[in-house]
């Protein structure tokens, strides 16, 4: 239950328009009992044959309530029984005509808190996505996040404001109706309490199951989204190697799981209603019986009017009483749900600015690594003991077989991971104690794995920026060797490039993110092996581009192709996680080491491709 408490902060910038809900609320109970109270003088007044001043008494002294029918006995007193049944029939009316026009009003309020509340806690998750380390998204597939932001938070929304409708709506509208239904027989009414316990013992054993249940159902979604998620973005692959059937299996196989989950689910929270109705009836049965034995040997106190309201009474409250029951049953599932959401946010971020962290607005001297070591959670030893410094202004290159720790050292400098051991330094400052969102704004990466967005090739290249003129934005274009391709395009930077730059070619779609990472214009280059996946033609011209960028900046390069960067300041070799090697191109051919080695293959594949 203390998922609730935390659910219902949620409320709390809503109060107003809540308040407004449940006052509208409120009436809608008020009227609902006044449009059934409006029943017992219609059928005493058609079946008394007295005056229609004895039949107002009669209303009084057998409904021991005067107080709420005061204003109707008076109006009632000297008027024939034609006149008593106009007002009778316009009063009813009118009870109506307001109870639905307070239901609309308390729907008009109660929207604005659950849509609220539905988009505050989306945004919440969301920023605790965006928040959590690279790490974490290694290890979670994106379809369960997808998922619990989407699924599970609306099952979230609904199992609250389910609770709050409940509790406002049900509680005193059975409050008020049993009060008044003991005063009209407490015997009676005495019987339909004792079956409650019954009831609530039922449906507490139906909610244990369907929480359980509503956790595999919510598991099961999670991997159908997972799924498509994969399968949709690699949709090219599925069809090069022509497996279409093979992803159709998979995904029959989680909807066939989640299919059967869905069908227990929803036969679990069919139970709580028949349940709750069941005994419902049986009390129903035990009334009938019991007020008509008494009306057969004549020892009822109770006109026909008063059973009738009796009876309705008791049905209007019915709704209520099974509502209840199933708020019992939503109460489980919205705590499943909520359990597998704040489970994500509160999850402690590992990367996070200390509290005495500094800013830093510029880059001046050098990026020192000293005696750094790192590891994955799952995984042995991916750096050991690297000492390595990069002087403002230098091109160092990093090179080495693939798996040797060149992606994960580059990694380490924008404090997408934190090095287990040692320290990294950026003028003299430990990386830890600089603001990180100050560290990377002196940074810009480009990939080989370039990351687009589904907009428009100016906001790609601008990236968040909205404010920047197009001016700027096409003199990034230029430089990259892009802003030709674009200008050919029909719409040209207004041009939406699709999922990931689908509508791109492989060198267009990188030379828009040196384009992006030149619009920055950091003082630190990261590239990782920006060229190694573009044919001729395109390595050519992103290569020009990003010796562009790379003028007056500190680089720290990954190279793929070692042609590429023969004329750096500096070649670091790194072999299982070890530097093994530093020094210029020249220098390290000369020695018998990595270098030369992966230089000698590197030249014998291009001889032999030539």
């Amino acid at each position: 239950m203390h998922y609730y408490k935390r659910l219902f902060r949620y409320l709390k910038p809503y109060i107003k328009p809540l308040i407004m809900a449940n006052l509208f609320m409120l009436l809608v109970v008020v009227f609902s009992l006044l449009s059934v109270l409006m029943v017992f003088p219609f059928i005493d007044l058609l079946f008394k044959e007295n005056s229609s001043t004895a039949t107002s008494q009669n209303i009084t002294s057998v409904f021991d309530i005067k107080v709420i029918l005061v204003p109707l006995t008076a109006f009632l007193q000297g008027h024939s029984k034609m006149q008593a049944l106009l007002f009778i029939c316009i009063a009813i009316i009118l009870t109506f005509v307001l109870k639905n026009f307070f239901s609309v009003m308390q729907t008009y309020y109660m929207t604005i808190v659950e849509q609220g509340v539905l988009k505050d806690i989306r945004a919440e998750l969301y920023r605790q996505y965006l928040r959590l380390p690279l790490s974490f998204f290694t290890e979670e597939r994106k379809g369960n996040l997808i998922s619990r932001l989407i699924n599970d938070v609306q099952i979230m929304r609904d199992s609250s404001i389910a609770v709050i409708n409940s509790l406002f709506r049900d509680p005193p509208m059975i409050i008020s109706y049993s009060v008044i239904l003991f005063l009209f027989n407490w015997k009676l009414t005495l019987i339909i309490f004792l079956l409650a316990p019954v009831t609530a013992l039922l449906l507490s054993k139906v909610g244990n199951s369907l929480k359980r249940s509503s956790q595999r159902s919510q598991e099961k979604i999670s991997n159908i989204t997972s799924i498509l998620d994969e399968s949709i973005g690699a949709i090219r692959i599925v069809k090069a190697f022509n497996m279409e059937s093979y992803e159709m299996k998979r995904f029959d196989y989680e909807n066939e799981r989640y299919k059967k989950d869905i069908i227990k689910l929803d036969r679990k929270r069919s139970l709580g209603s028949p349940i709750s109705e069941t005994i419902g009836v049986i009390t129903f049965a035990i009334i009938l019986y019991i007020v008509g034995y008494q009306l057969i040997n004549g020892t009822s106190d109770m006109t026909a009017g008063s059973f009738i309201a009796y009876l309705a009474l008791f049905f209007n409250m019915m709704p209520s009483l099974k509502l209840i029951g199933q708020v019992s049953n939503v109460v489980k599932e919205g705590s499943a749900a909520s359990e597998r959401v704040f489970s994500l946010i509160d999850i402690k971020p590992d990367i996070v600015d200390l509290p005495d962290a500094v800013s830093k607005k510029d880059f001046s001297d050098s990026i020192e690594f000293k005696n750094v070591s790192f590891k994955y959670e799952k995984s042995s030893e991916i750096l050991k003991n690297v000492n390595l410094k990069i002087s403002r202004g230098e091109v160092v290159a990093l090179v080495g077989p693939s798996g040797a720790g060149k992606s994960t050292l580059v990694d380490l400098i924008p404090r997408f991971y934190d090095a287990q051991s040692g320290e990294i330094l950026i003028d003299g400052t430990n990386i830890k104690n600089v603001k990180a969102g100050d560290l990377r704004k002196l940074m810009g990466i480009v990939t080989q794995e370039t990351l687009l967005f589904n907009d428009s090739i100016r906001n790609n290249i601008a990236y968040g920026e909205s404010e920047i003129p197009l001016e700027k934005i096409i003199e990034a274009a230029k430089a990259a060797n892009a802003h030709n391709f674009i200008s050919r395009l029909e719409k040209g930077y207004d041009t939406v490039i699709g999922d990931r730059g689908i509508k791109l070619s492989g060198g267009e779609r990188q030379r828009l993110s040196i384009a992006r990472a030149l619009l920055k214009n950091p003082p630190i280059l990261i590239l990782d092996e920006a060229t190694s996946s573009l044919d001729t033609e395109s390595e050519i011209l992103v290569q020009q581009a990003i010796e562009r960028l790379m003028e007056g900046r500190t680089s720290i390069v990954i190279a793929h192709r070692l042609s590429t960067i023969q004329n750096a300041d500096k070649i670091v070799v790194i072999s299982k996680g070890e530097i093994v090697e530093t020094g210029k191109h020249s220098v390290l051919l000369e020695n018998d080491g990595v270098y030369k080695k992966l230089h000698g293959i590197q030249f014998k594949y291009q001889e032999y491709k030539g």
